[in-house]
């Protein structure tokens, strides 16, 4: 087919080796600002097995003690830190400066009720908050993959979790339907079990009170449920403070809605009394540690949005001097306020209240997905950038947004467009998956790439079924598709630096990164439409002012317009795909794409 000649032969012939291959140099790899960076984001048991002998974890028994079982697609699969280390060649030779990897930290190997149990291996379910989870290997593992990546030029951020701890509490009443959120106002902390029990806790006043003396008086926990600790689990927690239940909530499982959101336990998840000095201070001191440590170079905070806004004011200021001392001056926090829908006042929001410099960009998956896919025009893609002066600093606040097409959790890009676009032909969705990777890398934000995307990896929904081996797998419902762009399956290991998705971000990659309009200029919309075909934009250098304009065709034929451009963008001189050399007259350019092509222009004064 024509088009996919086209795209091919685009990405290709500009991914050839060349003076864009080498990422900063070890040397200046702090002084990065976090929008200079490409984020590679992993999870590591998933990724590759560096070492068979820690698949177990060091536990005896069968998959149900061990949560090893590489044929499920819930439990642990043998990727580790070894693994993750020994394939940093291939992170780094796809453009990446930075790894983002789901939390490493030591997790209940297996939880659930009976019959529909799982294992711990994406990290969320912590137990000891000072180490290393045995599966993906020790410490010292974990100090050898930092300063590997650090000897490269590469950031490390981790994945940490504040709001809740893995499912070890438990609730004495005995429940049909599993434990209902009790709310503070039919529960209150001065009762014992609803308004009418027994008087509790005399002299607390409320949460909102975050003085050490009026918790000090919070001494009865079971003022809506009547939580313990299972026998043998009394002190499964690190620091040994977790594992009192007068640090945690105990009000049963949120249903999602106002004040469930941050008070009840996340699908039985132990959650956290942040309001509570003491969780605030313990916390600051975990992670602080893992920042002395290790010297880790940021932070993705999982759920923030159902922690109290209080905590990030008090954390994130902790978090970033705590860096700065350890001569880290651009620690990069950020926070995860999930929402399917198109909501920067939301996502903004959090940066305004709770102080988090920035969170996962939401809203521009959303946008970009839509308009990558084909489904609906550009125009929402054009209203995300009217709405980043909401965000704290504005849209220079925006910047430090880190942007994505699809994740572990709501499922991989290719399969969210095929959703939205499901009469596709493995054709045009190799075509959109390119278009949308090329909008992801030159609109502002901090771009960050899910592994296995770049190998074409499609998947059957979110959550499990987004989260393939990179290594060859056993597992059925991964191995039965095959793979954008791509006659290979999962059913093999895919680390191919030839894939025409690989290619394509690393080149890309490469010329974002020496191009400071594209990391850090401001945006202008240029042209947009309620329906598939072009969309325009502007970037500029915040040193020079020089234009580059960024011009993307959403449509299945060729599109053709005159846009509006600076005055003094006379001529232009292309960064990625095909560019007319001059502007039509002073403040007017004409742009041509071809289906699903896109152009990247660098106006030359």
């Amino acid at each position: 087919m024509k088009r996919l000649a086209f795209l091919a032969a685009t990405a290709l012939a500009a991914a050839l080796p060349g003076s864009h291959a080498t990422a900063a140099g070890p040397a200046d790899f702090r002084a990065r600002a976090p929008q200079d960076e490409v984020v590679y984001f992993v999870l590591p048991d998933r990724f590759a097995n560096g070492d068979p002998k820690n698949d177990r974890g060091g536990i005896k028994g069968d998959r149900l003690k061990t949560g090893f079982d590489p044929a499920s697609k819930g439990f642990y699969h043998g990727g580790d830190l070894k693994g993750l280390t020994a394939r940093l060649d291939y992170i780094q030779g796809l453009g990446a400066t930075a790894v983002w990897f789901a939390p490493i930290f030591k997790n209940k190997p297996v939880q659930g009720p009976k019959g529909d149990e799982s294992a711990g291996y994406h990290g969320y379910w912590i137990t000891d908050f000072t180490q290393v989870d045995p599966h993906f290997g020790t410490n010292a593992e974990f100090k050898a993959f930092i300063d590997a990546a650090h000897a490269r030029g590469m950031k490390v951020y981790m994945d940490i979790v504040v709001n809740h701890t893995a499912d070890v509490i438990q609730y004495r009443e005995i429940q049909k339907n599993g434990y209902p959120y009790h709310s503070k106002a039919n529960y209150p902390f001065s009762r014992k079990g609803g308004v009418n029990g027994a008087p509790v806790n005399p002299g607390f006043g409320d949460d909102s009170d975050s003085s050490a003396a009026n918790w000090a008086r919070l001494v009865d926990p079971s003022f809506a449920y009547t939580p313990f600790v299972p026998k043998g689990e009394e002190t499964v927690k690190v620091p040994a403070w977790l594992n009192d239940p007068a640090y945690y909530h105990n009000r049963g499982n949120t249903n999602w809605v106002g004040e469930s959101a941050q008070y009840g336990d996340f699908v039985g998840l132990d959650d956290l009394a942040t309001e509570n000095p003491r969780v605030v201070a313990g916390f600051i001191d975990i992670f602080g540690s893992w920042i002395d440590r290790f010297g880790v170079d940021g932070f993705r905070i999982d759920t923030a949005k159902h922690v109290n806004p209080e905590f990030w004011q008090a954390f994130v200021p902790a978090m970033l001097a705590r860096a700065k001392v350890r001569g880290i001056p651009n620690f990069h926090i950020f926070g995860e306020v999930a929402t399917g829908e198109f909501d920067p006042a939301l996502l903004a929001g959090w940066t305004r209240k709770a102080g988090l410099p920035s969170n996962l960009d939401f809203a521009f998956a959303v946008s970009a997905v839509s308009a990558a896919s084909g489904s609906r025009g550009t125009e929402q893609l054009a209203r995300l950038f009217d709405d980043d002066v909401l965000y704290e600093g504005g849209a220079t606040g925006a910047l430090i947004q880190p942007t994505f097409l699809g994740n572990h959790d709501a499922g991989r890009f290719a399969m969210l467009m095929q959703q939205l676009n499901p009469k596709m032909d493995a054709e045009e969705l190799l075509g959109r998956d390119m278009l949308g990777h090329a909008m992801l890398l030159g609109l502002r934000g901090v771009p960050v790439i899910y592994y296995g995307d770049e190998q074409g990896f499609i998947g059957h929904g979110g959550d499990q079924l987004a989260r393939q081996d990179m290594f060859a797998s056993k597992v059925p419902q991964y191995n039965d598709q095959p793979l954008v762009g791509s006659s290979a399956t999962t059913a093999r290991d895919n680390y191919n630096p030839q894939h025409p998705l690989y290619r394509l971000i690393a080149e890309l990659s490469a010329i974002r990164r020496d191009t400071a309009a594209l990391t850090s200029g401001r945006t202008v919309v240029r042209m947009f439409s309620d329906k598939p075909g072009l969309f325009v934009v502007s970037r500029f250098d915040p040193q020079t002012g020089r234009e580059v304009v960024l011009a993307f065709n959403t449509a299945n034929t060729m599109q053709s317009a005159r846009v509006p451009v600076a005055a003094r963008s006379l001529s232009f001189t292309p960064l990625a795909g095909q560019c007319s050399p001059s502007a039509d007259a002073p403040g007017s350019y004409t742009v041509t794409l071809a289906p699903l092509g896109y152009a990247w222009c660098a106006a030359k004064d």
